[in-house]
């Protein structure tokens, strides 16, 4: 079949799929992305390429879809179809759980009940997502502590195991209590070893001992392997059609064989502006120069299990331990002799009060005395390491030749596991701080932390690449062979250019931009008022004081839901300390209940025709879908610029600054732009709803840089209030 005829099917698998649909309404935006998403994926070759000297056909399309356009169905319906024809899958991936629960329990069960053949789909979570059931009957009393020679803490890292000896005895045997019941919900079929179907999230510190970790896991060696329940999720991931994945997972699973094969497999990334900052979380790296006794709990740990399987390779381990801390002991002392004067100071913490204090490498280039510290702690680590992968070798070797055994030698192994990420993790920072810079690249982004942690007092070292389309050219689309990549704003300032750049897609010869309109009428449907203060923004003080007397006298005015968004929680504090008594009933403040709670009580005053108003910050400000009366009113307070002290922000506008290019006009305003866009398409979700979005920033209608952010917002009326 050629990709004409490919593409003309999936698009007439979407038009089928539409028409059948209850309340069908024609949406043309919808099928123009449906068109786009048919042709990218028919023009892309996948799998093996019969003359294997062949450049493979690529082709990546980005679809700009605004809201209302019904982005899911367009790409979900002729992506299916074309993966069916072609004998392929279709990896989907999002940036918040919202949306994977939407697809899952909505969108693809509706697709799939309209399809003439069978469709599978599957949602593909981290393995820490899961329990491992080994841990799990250690912990619940399963086993006696000590008994096989294995002792309980030998499990956890340092300073948990610090915390349970510190532990009030009633708090440990509610711990104790809590694996217990676990493991009765597991054992009688009420729990499914699922984290996120546990009735009460567990604390991240009672979760983490019994997590299912990559390093502590032997695999189908372990003795629970066949009711292991990460792996029974593989087994339906590996039979579904379509698997639905967070950004995250799709970055650090490339090459894990956990999902489909990225050269042959349809890739949808949706809420893709997420994408490049989710690159840079994941490829960024630090270490903790102050706390070392771990360095010496594996060591022992790795000594004596690699004498019980006769590992010769143990024989280097004492002296790279010794030599690991002694370089991050002097690698500790000597940034604080260079950086000391900063670290000690008080923190700038406008924007958050918890901040450590911060000392970044000016030009990535790391001072000369900390050069050699580093790279002893680089080439220790790597030694250490080598040893490590030679123990847990011959681990598996040994559960292999002695099944009867694998209990015992699974639990050995998770020892090592428990701790090895924090030496991956360190040798990786060493090695991006020691990292010279190419003439013209980025340089990474590097700097030091000091903060107080419960009783100790924490140094650590960080590094992280600055560019995330780099990183995402590098590990992402070397290996894909067709992708679209959609959100309701991937254009900034009306343009695909920064998006394009931040996410490793400029200049590539195989990608198509497609920008699809609302369907909304923004103009009938919404009003922007741009209320100006007196007072500067850049006045923090100033600004705030009157900004919140302005919100003040418009909440008064709600009559049903209302979303107000503030950029910083000192903001906030200060618009809820002068709340009147008479309004202080209505508003719903971020974080003082959890987040389904809060959107539920909110929903609840609606309903009642009572006026509700939410609090919130960034995480508000996007993938919250309050349609109708749940948001007749958005305000936001200050344009969402990103806080000024973000060390990768800093090394890369000194960068741009060094090349003679100016870093707010390219990097700050398109970034603001998106995150502007993303705050104000809470206001109007569908055809029928009507809302006043509020701005106090005057830097919208009165900068050059805010006509720019202006013409990324959808449409609306504009009406300008003067300061008082």
């Amino acid at each position: 079949m050629s990709a004409q005829e490919w593409a003309a099917q999936a698009l007439q698998s979407f038009e089928a799929a539409v028409q059948s649909t209850a309340g069908f309404r024609p949406r043309e935006g919808q099928r123009r992305m449906a068109e786009q998403v048919a042709q990218t994926f028919a023009q892309a070759q996948f799998g093996k390429l019969q003359d294997e000297d062949d450049e493979p056909q690529r082709a990546i399309a980005v679809v700009q879809a605004g809201t209302g356009v019904g982005k899911s169905l367009a790409y979900s319906a002729p992506a299916i179809a074309m993966a069916l024809a072609r004998g392929t899958r279709v990896l989907i991936s999002t940036a918040t759980v919202a949306l994977q629960e939407q697809l899952v329990h909505k969108d693809l069960p509706q697709l799939a009940a309209r399809m003439e053949q069978p469709l599978r789909f599957a949602l593909a979570k981290g393995r820490g997502r899961y329990v491992c059931k080994l841990k799990l009957e250690r912990l619940a009393g399963g086993a006696a502590a000590g008994e096989d020679g294995v002792e309980d803490d030998d499990l956890f890292p340092d300073e948990e195991a610090e915390r349970r000896s510190q532990r009030p005895r009633h708090e440990s045997e509610a711990r104790m209590k809590f694996y217990a019941t676990m493991a009765d919900a597991l054992a009688t079929g009420g729990w499914d070893g699922d984290r996120d179907t546990l009735a009460t999230p567990p604390e991240p510190e009672a979760w983490g001992p019994v997590a299912a970790e990559a390093n502590s896991c032997t695999g189908k060696h372990c003795p629970l392997f066949s009711r292991c329940t990460y792996y029974d999720r593989r087994k339906e991931l590996v039979a579904a059609q379509v698997i639905v994945a967070n950004h995250d997972l799709l970055l650090s699973s490339i090459g894990a064989r956990l999902l489909p094969e990225l050269d042959n497999c349809l890739l949808v990334i949706d809420e893709a502006h997420h994408l490049p900052a989710t690159a840079l979380d994941q490829f960024a790296c630090e270490a903790d120069l102050s706390r070392l006794t771990w360095i010496d709990r594996l060591a022992s740990r790795a000594l004596r299990i690699g004498q019980l399987v006769e590992v010769e390779e143990i024989a280097d381990i004492p002296n790279h331990a010794a030599r690991l801390r002694a370089a991050l002991q002097d690698a500790a002392r000597l940034v604080m002799d260079v950086y000391g004067e900063q670290l000690r100071a008080p923190a700038r913490r406008a924007f958050n009060a918890a901040a450590p204090t911060r000392a970044r490498v000016p030009g990535g280039v790391l001072p000369e005395a900390l050069t050699e510290p580093f790279a002893q702690a680089a080439h220790h680590a790597d030694g250490f390491l080598a040893a490590l992968r030679a123990i847990s070798k011959a681990l598996r070797s040994e559960m292999r030749d002695k099944p009867d055994e694998a209990r015992r030698l699974s639990q050995l192994y998770a020892q090592i596991g428990a701790l090895a990420p924090r030496l991956e993790g360190l040798h990786a920072a060493a090695q991006l701080l020691l990292q010279d810079t190419p003439e013209g690249a980025a340089p990474a982004a590097k700097w030091f932390t000091l903060e107080a942690d419960g009783d100790f007092i924490a140094l650590r070292a960080h590094a992280s690449p600055v560019l995330p389309g780099s990183a995402l050219r590098h590990h992402l689309w070397s290996a894909v062979r067709g992708a679209v990549l959609t959100s309701a704003t991937l254009t900034s300032c009306g343009q695909f250019d920064f998006f394009l750049r931040e996410s490793g897609l400029w200049g590539d010869e195989a990608v198509a931009t497609l920008a699809v309109p609302s369907p909304f009428d923004y103009a009938l449907q919404g009003t922007l008022v741009a209320s100006e203060t007196r007072a500067e923004p850049r006045d923090a003080q100033a600004f705030t004081a009157e900004m919140v007397d302005a919100l003040l006298c418009d909440l008064a005015q709600v009559e049903a839901g209302a979303l107000v968004l503030f950029t910083s929680r000192e903001q906030m504090r200060q618009a809820v300390d002068l709340l009147p008594t008479a309004m202080r009933a209505s508003v719903l403040v971020q974080g003082t209940l959890p987040r389904p709670q809060l959107l539920a009580r909110h929903r609840e005053r609606v309903a009642e025709g009572l006026p509700s108003i939410i609090f919130g910050m960034q995480s508000f400000g996007e993938g919250l879908d309050l349609p109708g009366a749940l948001c007749e009113s958005l305000f936001v307070t200050k344009l969402p610029f990103a806080p000024p002290d973000d060390p990768v922000g800093e090394a890369r506008a000194e960068w741009l600054r060094g090349a003679g290019r100016d870093p707010f006009s390219e990097l700050v305003v398109p970034a603001t732009a998106i995150r502007l866009a993303q705050w104000v398409g809470r206001a109007i979700r569908t055809e029928e709803d009507r809302a006043r979005v509020y701005c106090y920033d005057k830097r919208l209608v009165r900068t050059g840089y805010g006509q720019r952010l202006l013409k990324g917002l959808p449409p609306f009326t504009l009406e300008r209030r003067a300061a008082l």
